[in-house]
C-alpha cells in the first residue's frame, strides 16, 4: 500500500477464535514494517470495537501524503491491469479469454480505455484462485471478462470464477412492504 505514497493503517480483526498468539505475530509484524495498526473489533463490540481503529485512520488523514496513482490513465485497459497484477498481487502475467479479449477491445472502440480500472477477484488470495490461499508466488490472473461502469468512471475486471452482487432494481422491494392497521407486515416475501 505504500506504492501509494499514502499512510497506511492496518485493521487487526479481532474474532473469538483468533489466539494472542496469532494477533501478537500480526502486531509485531507491523511494528516491524513501521505500520500503523489497530485491533478491530466490530464484530463482537459493535461501533465501541472499532474506536480505536477510527483513531487511527484519523491520525493517518492528518499525516501528510502525497498520493500516487500505481499507472497514468493514458495506458491501456491491459496494461492497467498487467500494473496492478504484477505490482500490487505479486503476479508473473495475465491471460485473457476470449470474452475479456473482445470487451477490452469494444470498451476500448467507445473511447473509455483512459478511465481507471477495479479488478474483481477472490479476497483469499492476491491470485485470482481462492484455493491460493494469501500471497502466492509464481502465479498468472486470468481476466475472464471486462464491463464498463461509464456512470462510475472505472472499467470493471473480472477474474477467475469472482461472483458480483446484483444490481438494485429501479423500484425497490421495499415499496412493496406494508404494515396494517393490526401490526400485521405484508409484502416481505
Amino acid at each position: 500500500m505504500r506504492k501509494y505514497n499514502v499512510p497506511v493503517v492496518v485493521a487487526i480483526n479481532r474474532f473469538g477464535t483468533d489466539s494472542d498468539a496469532e494477533l501478537a505475530y500480526i502486531e509485531e509484524y507491523c511494528k516491524s514494517n513501521g505500520a500503523d495498526f489497530a485491533l478491530s473489533e466490530v464484530f463482537g463490540k459493535g461501533g465501541d470495537g472499532g474506536i480505536e481503529l477510527a483513531e487511527k485512520v484519523v491520525e493517518a488523514c492528518e499525516k501528510p501524503s502525497d498520493f500516487a496513482p500505481i499507472y497514468p490513465l493514458d495506458l491501456t485497459v491491459k496494461e492497467k491491469i498487467e500494473t496492478i497484477a504484477k505490482t500490487i498481487y505479486g503476479a508473473s502475467g495475465v491471460n485473457y479469454t476470449t470474452a475479456a479479449e473482445k470487451a477490452i477491445a469494444e470498451v476500448t472502440k467507445l473511447g473509455a480505455d483512459k478511465l481507471p480500472v477495479c479488478i474483481a477477484k477472490t479476497q483469499y488470495s492476491l491470485s485470482d484462485n481462492p484455493a491460493l490461499l494469501g500471497a502466492p508466488k509464481d502465479f498468472d490472473i486470468t481476466v475472464r471478462n471486462v464491463s464498463l461502469s461509464n456512470g462510475a468512471g472505472f472499467v470493471v475486471v473480472y477474474t477467475g470464477d469472482i461472483m458480483t452482487m446484483p444490481g438494485l432494481p429501479k423500484a425497490p422491494a421495499a415499496h412493496n412492504i406494508d404494515v396494517d392497521e393490526n401490526g400485521k407486515i405484508a409484502g416481505l416475501f
